[in-house]
């Protein structure tokens, strides 16, 4: 696909574009460190409590960027300042993260919790402007049917990073060509969107607005949303090593990961055909309901095929869930959502950070790896399904305006 370089892309050419970004931001900038961690610890060069340290740091990083993201429409706003130009923001995280990408290939052990840091503070700044300026941009264009594709890239980035880091294993590459590749990977796609990225995410919004009113209502849809980030982050930040812990060795062990990355792109595409009328919050709920039995289903069913369909499942409501949930925000904060989208995203990154720490503390202390990541399972299933009973109640109590 070739991207124009004028300054009116077509609808393909935005989603497209939004794709890319976030194949590059998540599935490389976040989640690349996810296949790569056994090469990683089977070449010594961190153990499981260093490994969980630099996850935990760019989740710490993640909350971070999206807590800016969060404050700067209050504090534009407030200070009466022209609106901040959301694509510069998404150029600027694309390029820091190929930079940081490349820096994890330096046999420099010591700064990489700061480099993995640095790349959470660029990925949410990319994805919460990414998903703010390619659904204004869709929307003001009469295409919203086609926000569903941007979220296919970071589902897209995890399948091809996941394949790569395959083929590197069986031509005995090491970890560091690994993050070489990736950062070479990353620059292509920024080049790529690079000149599409530009201009106002909607021409209509010309002036800064305040994000509104904070009602409970928005409290408890933000507290469910960030649930999600503890359900999947012990899954998204471990599974190759869970699957090396539990079953027998094997190739398939390495196709986890990318099979969840085509759970990820297809559950993205499903989730714009299912038809207006149905409550985001109620397709909400169904999403953490079916990421929760992923996440648990091959620790208590150990077994290839287990281990397969549990990844395609918990892959599936991945970026559905970001794709509902930014729809959800949209429609509370109609007026400034990205200070909405902000908190949301923050709150997720708590969940994350959670996830990690819990993990290797219960690893610690059971009498297996295999058994504490399986505690460490059940605990993220569990708050899945707190947060799928929430966003219910929510649906129920506070119904949205009829959709024709």
């Amino acid at each position: 696909m070739q991207f124009p370089h004028d300054r009116s892309p077509s609808t393909t050419t935005v989603a497209l574009a939004g794709l890319f970004s976030l194949a590059v931001a998540m599935g490389i900038g976040r989640f690349a460190f996810t296949p790569l961690l056994p090469v990683m610890l089977a070449e010594g060069v961190v153990d499981l409590s260093g490994a969980t340290w630099l996850a935990t740091a760019n989740y710490i990083g993640y909350l971070l960027g999206a807590l800016m993201c969060s404050a700067q429409p209050l504090l534009w706003a407030r200070w009466g300042r022209p609106p901040l130009d959301a694509a510069r923001c998404v150029r600027g995280g694309l390029a820091a993260t190929v930079l940081l990408t490349l820096g994890m290939a330096l046999p420099v052990p010591a700064v990489w919790p700061l480099l993995r840091f640095l790349a959470g503070v660029a990925s949410a700044v990319v994805f919460v402007y990414t998903s703010g300026w390619c659904l204004g941009r869709l929307t003001a264009m009469g295409s919203p049917s086609k926000t569903g594709v941007i979220y296919m890239g970071p589902g897209a980035g995890i399948a091809v990073s996941g394949l790569l880091v395959s083929a590197m294993v069986l031509a005995g590459g090491s970890a560091a060509v690994g993050w070489a590749v990736f950062a070479v990977l990353a620059a292509v796609l920024t080049a790529v969107v690079w000149p599409t990225v530009r201009g106002a995410a909607d021409h209509r919004t010309t002036a800064p607005a305040a994000a509104g009113r904070f009602t409970a209502e928005k409290l408890w849809f933000v507290l469910a949303y960030g649930l999600s980030g503890f359900g999947y982050i012990i899954t998204a930040t471990f599974l190759p090593v869970i699957a090396r812990e539990t079953l027998p060795p094997s190739f398939w062990l390495g196709l986890f990961w990318p099979i969840l990355g085509v759970g990820v792109m297809a559950g993205a595409l499903a989730a714009t055909r299912l038809p207006r009328r149905i409550d985001f919050r109620d397709a909400l709920a169904g999403c953490y309901v079916v990421q929760a039995v992923g996440v648990v289903l091959g620790v208590w069913v150990p077994g290839l095929a287990s281990f397969a369909v549990g990844s395609l499942l918990v892959g599936l409501p991945f970026t559905a869930i970001s794709f509902f949930g930014m729809q959800e925000a949209r429609r509370l904060s109609p007026v400034a959502p990205a200070g909405l989208m902000g908190l949301c995203t923050a709150v997720y990154g708590l969940g994350q950070i959670a996830g990690p720490p819990l993990a290797a503390w219960l690893v610690h202390g059971s009498a297996s790896r295999a058994a504490g990541f399986a505690r460490a399972l059940e605990a993220a299933a569990a708050s899945l399904v707190l947060g799928a009973v929430i966003h219910l109640v929510l649906a129920r109590v506070r119904p949205r305006p009829a959709v024709q």
